[in-house]
């Protein structure tokens, strides 16, 4: 049974409307000063690209199934008119759950069931950023046009020395031929749900893309929640990597020595721990989007 919908008052969807733009426009300042210039940054754009999720769309607020917004002396808050939102006899606002479920239920589901999935294993914590490595491991061109800290020789050795153990399909699949063999799963998007872990840091980023295919469903203060994770994690997988970024002011985190590896395990951590939050966060939101109970309040982010 679906709950009446909680109701803000126009002075408050405003006041986190625009605490939202706010915080948005901060996040995508350089992205979008760069963009407007023509250049791009090897970190600090790839969520951009690779999530193909437009700073527009951070932007844009939105309360969550599940909540109503009272019309402003200026009528109706400006959601009305936009898809999957309707507006009541009386001019308040809120998302058609049924609308919305119609259009993206299998997404809803999936999206629930990979997060649980997911928080129900434990944490692996010694994979090191090896992916990166096996992406570029025997291949002379790369994804990325910057230099190896090592050279290709160098980084060879490293992929060669260490065991590799990526779960997930969406770094396994950029794996360099050499590389494949050398992995000690096999990840297909068929096995995702049975094998994503929640140490991995590419399971962890996509907590943010989990936040945008859920769309309108989930307040947007989540949705800069996962996407402000994303970014840290991204800065941990590239300072790991075996690019040379000190000419785009990152120090490498040396994965090849033992001090590198400790301190990629101890930031690794700190992620597994926020990204736990989170992926409990955006399942109570699943959860919430189908009319079921879900086991914590998420009356907020």
């Amino acid at each position: 049974m679906r709950r009446e919908p909680v109701r803000l008052a126009a002075e408050v969807w405003t006041a986190r409307s625009a605490a939202h733009a706010a915080r948005a426009d901060a996040l995508t300042a350089g992205h979008r000063e760069r963009r407007a210039t023509g250049r791009s940054h090897p970190v600090e754009d790839f969520l951009y690209e690779y999530y193909s999720t437009r700073p527009a769309v951070l932007r844009r607020w939105h309360p969550g199934a599940g909540t109503a917004l009272a019309p402003s002396a200026a009528g109706p808050a400006p959601h009305a008119g936009r898809r999957w939102y309707a507006t009541d006899d009386d001019g308040a606002v809120v998302l058609d759950s049924e609308a919305f479920l119609a259009d993206r239920g299998d997404t809803v589901r999936f999206v629930r069931d990979l997060l649980a999935a997911t928080a129900g294993r434990p944490a692996f914590l010694g994979c090191f950023g090896l992916h990166e490595w096996a992406m570029v491991y025997r291949q002379d061109e790369h994804r990325h046009p910057l230099p190896l800290r090592l050279g290709q020789a160098g980084t060879d050795a490293v992929v060669e020395a260490h065991p590799i153990r990526c779960s997930h399909f969406d770094a396994f699949r950029f794996f360099t031929p050499a590389a494949v063999g050398l992995n000690r799963l096999r990840p297909t998007r068929a096995t995702q749900p049975d094998l994503e872990q929640p140490g991995c840091l590419h399971a962890t980023m996509d907590l943010y893309k989990w936040a945008t295919k859920l769309g309108p469903a989930v307040p947007g203060e989540l949705l800069l929640d996962c996407f402000e994770l994303a970014r840290d994690v991204r800065e941990l997988d590239m300072r790991a990597s075996p690019y040379d970024l000190r000419a785009h002011g990152r120090t490498a985190v040396r994965i090849e020595t033992p001090e590198g590896r400790a301190e990629y395990a101890a930031a690794q951590r700190g992620f597994t721990e926020r990204g736990a939050v989170l992926r409990a966060t955006l399942s109570d939101w699943c959860d919430r989007i189908l009319g079921r109970e879900s086991c914590s309040s998420t009356s907020g982010t």
